[in-house]
């Protein structure tokens, strides 16, 4: 290791910011890439707003109250009682708002940014190349989603915490033998799967890591003494992912799934490693695809993606060349993107969402964790641990004096980054790394400045923000039909939830809903209160002229409709005009409603469930009579003006 790249300190306290700023410009300039990235990313956050799947569970916290049974219920297939008890905070507290959420994602950002660069210092040499491993971690686009959307951080900030935390606490296992460091082991993991079971993965995660980088000798021989060495950590790894799957898997249903066909998995398999995880490990993807309310989806284009696949087998190369240890790290990321493919295989393919799913960054965002860390582990080796800290080959698992830090001593020559490189061609080679360096920083840049301005885009933003002062200046005696709302707000496949009575439940301001009457309203697609009609299928015109469809007291007329409808919940107009008072009935197939009848012209709203391809119309009263020709089933929309 070159001299240059030596953080020579002590851990005697330096006097001032400016001491500390001298002693370790390291760790000085490892904070400042911290701060920025949770201020940018608060920043792009902030600009957005809820989406989807946030509606949901927030409209679920406004409905329960806070049980065990209510943290416990799975939210589609996913376990997070942890992500659901803090939604259930902020919604208590503050209601249908999103600033709160963007101040959790960045405390957990800072939180876990923190965290990642003590798990660099511990584990690398000292080295001014460890800051970039920190800054592809800290600013990748690939965790984009994870910093600004609710839904998705609850989910993936605590795991990538978990990852983080685990692994640091076998390599102090490893290096020390003291059982604490088991229970931190165990916590960490815990901590993970309380917000999100995909958690799982840090289990096989934390062996491949201890035999890729903690054993010597062939697979097999290495597998055999991380078995042997470490038992203890697997058995109390067995022990907790056995007690968390006793709870979820009584609780979940099957979400596996089989490919439909050969293409359909090769064409996943292309987009998550040529299109998303390669060019986001380097920058990319440089465009976004728009998603509606959700985060965008990766477009890159065809150059980029050659380009970031180029450069990432150049890098694998010349650090293998460099050193075959590095070989390690890179066998280490492949072990976990298979694990991380074939998860994602099993559960989005053979489904609607399967050809997208290869391009939604989310997916992979725990990768940046593997990935980075590997990353360091070929440009910069191993740090041993102090002579204080160092267990025996065969640790018995006693209590070790201290803990190990990284060496702050001059470390045993390591060869240099161009090792390879012949002399004559070094400046070169040294001016192209450091231009591919400055290529990926605007690269990444770039993609996150687009992925903001598509993240701002927010449509149920402007539908809240409209319906609030809609119905807040709304007139005594507006009244509305339980209906969704739009499907770019809330999806049609979150029914429920996607009705506005649940949807408006922790907004302040709320529709008043009813099951028949006179005048009804509805809300448009932008949130405006408008006079309501119906569209759907309407009776054909009937017989009698000037009049319709002519219903005498006592009599039943049956009416047919122009398009048949479906045996469902449905919303009736009947516009009419009647000699006198009195009651009428409709019937449509199994379902029927009895409404009032005023004399004269007049229309009645209500609900009604039942399907066919005609009406029955009966009315009852002293010598009445209603004509009526205007009939119509299925949902209300606002009135033509």
């Amino acid at each position: 290791m070159a001299s240059t790249d030596r953080v020579d300190v002590t851990r005697a306290g330096t006097g001032g910011a400016g001491g500390t700023v001298r002693a370790d410009p390291t760790r000085s300039v490892a904070i400042a890439l911290i701060v920025i990235s949770v201020l940018w990313r608060a920043q792009i956050a902030s600009r957005g707003y809820l989406g989807a799947d946030d509606y949901v569970l927030i409209t679920q916290s406004t409905e329960s109250a806070l049980t065990p049974g209510f943290l416990l219920t799975l939210y589609n297939n996913h376990f997070m009682p942890g992500g659901r008890l803090l939604t259930w905070l902020v919604t208590d507290a503050f209601g249908l708002t999103y600033w709160p959420y963007v101040l959790l994602m960045a405390v957990g950002q800072a939180v876990l940014g923190v965290a990642f660069y003590r798990l660099l210092r511990t584990l690398l040499r000292p080295s001014r190349l460890m800051l970039v491993p920190l800054g592809m971690f800290l600013f990748s686009p690939l965790t984009l989603e994870a910093t600004s959307w609710w839904a998705v951080g609850a989910n993936m900030l605590p795991m990538q915490l978990a990852m983080v935390l685990a692994l640091g606490a076998q390599l102090k296992y490893v290096r020390t033998g003291r059982k604490r460091h088991l229970a931190s082991l165990a916590l960490s993991v815990l901590l993970g799967l309380l917000f999100f079971e995909k958690t799982l993965l840090v289990v096989p995660l934390v062996f491949l890591f201890t035999v890729c980088f903690f054993t010597d000798g062939g697979p097999v021989r290495a597998v055999l003494t991380a078995l042997r060495r470490w038992w203890p950590s697997w058995l109390t790894l067995t022990a907790l992912v056995g007690a968390f799957a006793s709870v979820y898997l009584v609780r979940s249903e099957s979400s596996l799934r089989r490919p439909e066909s050969p293409g359909e998995l090769l064409s996943f398999l292309t987009d998550l490693f040529g299109s998303t995880l390669l060019p986001g490990l380097l920058g990319g993807p440089w465009g976004w695809l728009g998603a509606g309310d959700g985060a965008p989806v990766v477009a890159p284009p065809e150059l980029g993606r050659w380009i970031a696949w180029t450069v990432f087998a150049a890098l694998v190369v010349l650090t293998i060349r460099r050193d075959r240890t590095a070989g390690r790290a890179w066998v280490l990321l492949g072990c976990y993107l298979i694990l991380v493919a074939a998860l994602l295989g099993a559960t989005r393919l053979g489904s609607v969402f399967s050809a997208i799913a290869g391009g939604v960054p989310r997916y992979v965002s725990d990768v940046v964790v593997v990935a980075a860390i590997c990353v360091g582990v070929a440009l910069v080796g191993i740090a041993r641990p102090s002579a204080a800290g160092d267990a025996p080959a065969d640790v018995d698992h006693t209590e070790a004096p201290t803990d190990p830090e990284p060496e702050h001593r001059p470390a045993p020559s390591r060869p240099d980054l161009l090792g390879p490189v012949p002399e004559r061609y070094r400046e070169v080679v040294t001016s192209g790394l450091l231009l591919l360096l400055v290529v990926a920083m605007f690269g990444t840049v770039w993609t996150t400045s687009r992925y903001s301005d598509e993240w701002a885009l927010k449509y149920g933003r402007s539908y809240l923000d409209t319906a609030r002062i809609e119905l807040a200046s709304a007139p005594p005696g507006t009244v509305f039909f339980d209906t969704p709302v739009p499907d770019g707000v809330v999806p049609n496949l979150s029914w429920p939830y996607n009705l506005q009575s649940r949807f408006f439940a922790a907004a302040g301001a709320r529709p008043e809903f009813v099951h028949e009457t006179e005048n009804a309203s509805v809300l448009d697609g932008l949130g405006r209160i408008q006079v309501a009609t119906i569209q759907g299928s309407s009776i054909r015109p009937g017989p009698q002229e000037g009049c319709g469809y002519l219903v005498a007291a006592g009599q039943t007329v049956r009416m047919p409709l122009d398009t048949p409808r479906d045996d469902w919940f449905w919303i009736v107009r009947v516009g009419y005009l009647s000699s006198a008072d009195g009651t009428a009935v409709l019937r449509l197939g199994q379902g029927s409603h009895t409404f009032p009848v005023k004399k004269g012209l007049n229309q009645r709203f209500f609900e009604i469930s039942g399907g066919g391809d005609a009406v029955e119309l009966t009315v009852t009263g002293t010598d009445m009579t209603l004509c009526t020709n205007e009939i119509s089933i299925g949902n209300p929309t606002p009135k033509p003006e």
